[in-house]
């Protein structure tokens, strides 16, 4: 059985690999340019862990370059641009997300979403997805000076959200998440349904984890809702 957790005030999420499965319109936007390049396509499973990292992760695998390579800023930012006009296609929550947020929104639990996703990216995606008028808050990577692991997101989301840090759970898939709660002061909460960045979530030093998102709702030490 999972250790039980402090009901918080509020629930921040990160978004790419933990609200939603962002992974096969990033994968699509990589093989595009791959295509425009002469290249044939790669399966979306290689990119997949890697779609935490953005466009850097997307020219690593589609072209194995890397910053300071001499072409890497060029097919950034042709990727980049691709992406954008292919935001929504097939991006979708995972299994559960709407459901559990639901049940945050009835119980007067707070939530948002704290992401180093770029505003140009983030803004569109979250209306066409419906969350514009949902969530408490959106904190994109280039909202405030620093992106995680840096706490100022996290910080500045639960100023938005009138919750003091310590009263917060951060909920990602990806180290730097993790590091960026602990910084933050807030509880830190592995989503292992993400892409998980190649690397072994049990050295993340995280409070807890959960496997499904309606699982985070099991994690409380009062249960201010009802699992079904």
């Amino acid at each position: 059985m999972k250790p039980k957790l402090p009901a918080p005030k509020a629930i921040l999420f990160d978004f790419d690999g933990t609200f939603a499965d962002t992974a096969p319109d990033m994968a699509t936007a990589a093989n595009m340019l791959r295509q425009a390049h002469g290249m044939d396509i790669l399966p979306h499973s290689s990119y997949r862990e890697h779609v935490s990292r953005g466009g850097r992760g997307m020219i690593s695998v589609a072209f194995n370059k890397s910053p300071g390579d001499a072409e890497f800023e060029t097919l950034r930012d042709a990727f980049l641009a691709l992406y954008e006009s292919n935001l929504c296609h097939h991006t979708r929550f995972f299994d559960g997300m709407d459901e559990t947020v639901t049940r945050l929104e009835q119980s007067n639990i707070a939530w948002g979403i704290v992401t180093n996703k770029a505003s140009r990216f983030t803004n569109p995606l979250v209306k066409q997805l419906g969350l514009d008028t949902r969530a408490g808050c959106i904190v994109s990577g280039d909202t405030t000076p620093h992106a995680k692991p840096h706490p100022a997101p996290l910080l500045h989301a639960a100023a938005l959200l009138g919750v003091a840090a310590n009263d917060c759970w951060y909920v990602g898939d990806d180290e730097r998440d993790i590091i960026a709660a602990h910084a933050a002061g807030m509880k830190s909460v592995i989503a292992l349904y993400g892409y998980l960045g190649g690397t072994d979530p049990c050295t993340w030093n995280a409070h807890s984890s959960v496997r499904t998102p309606l699982e985070l709702l099991e994690l409380f030490d009062r249960t201010p809702i009802l699992i079904a």
